[in-house]
């Protein structure tokens, strides 16, 4: 039986970690179209944020040689964007085994999902058995900081909100105790980092993060696609 995972690649060097640095109150989630010749367009879907600052951290980005607003639908936009350097480009510099890179393309598995974050990649997964997870997660624990934050089988099933890491649970519950979610408020964002000891940004970061993934869970899917 296969499994599915959620992990955390923390390398600033891959794509657009650095634009999520400037722009780090948006959620930036990146998909990579192979069928363009050697280098795989940049389709990212950008949730929040401001436009204008969006499209200049685009515009300033070491790594993209140019970009096309494709889509919106309300706060969401989607871009693609033609990225400006090759893999050797991107990542020789911070990777000793490239080849060991590219030869996870031909892995048994699906990267189903990449939230772009600055530290890196936040991605979900679709692995064939054991044996093919390991192959991916031990090249990462060698060439980065690889974290894992969620590993079911895929037959398991799960209520909403289980695609949850604990502290974007611990961060809604905080949020939801302290009366953040109240109308009127009766805490504000610094007072729920208070209780939990972090950043007023990283707690906004959690929160968004997890009522993006709620959201996926329960109704993105009745939601009609984007226009071209």
């Amino acid at each position: 039986m296969g499994l599915i995972a959620e992990f955390d690649i923390d390398c600033k060097a891959l794509p657009l970690a650095g634009m999520a640095a400037r722009v780090p109150e948006a959620t930036l989630t990146l998909n990579l179209q192979f069928n363009h010749g050697n280098q795989p367009l940049f389709i990212v879907t950008v949730q929040n944020g401001s436009r204008s600052e969006i499209e200049t951290a685009f515009t300033e980005a070491y790594d993209v040689e140019e970009w096309t607003l494709i889509g919106q639908a309300g706060e969401t936009r989607r871009y693609q964007a033609l990225p400006a350097l090759s893999l050797e480009g991107q990542l020789g510099e911070h990777l000793d085994d490239l080849e060991g890179l590219e030869a996870l393309a031909t892995a048994d598995a699906i990267i189903e999902r990449i939230d772009v974050v600055p530290d890196g990649w936040r991605q979900t997964g679709w692995f064939a058995d054991r044996d093919a997870f390991s192959t991916f997660s031990s090249f990462w624990q060698r060439n980065a900081d690889f974290r894992l934050h969620r590993l079911t089988q895929d037959g398991e099933s799960e209520p909403a909100g289980d695609g949850l890491t604990d502290r974007q649970h611990e961060a809604l519950r905080t949020a939801y105790e302290r009366g953040y979610f109240d109308i009127p408020r009766q805490a504000s964002l610094e007072d729920v980092a208070a209780e939990l000891d972090i950043s007023p940004s990283s707690v906004s970061e959690r929160l968004r993060r997890a009522q993006t993934q709620l959201i996926e869970e329960t109704v993105a899917t009745t939601w009609p696609p984007l226009p071209d």
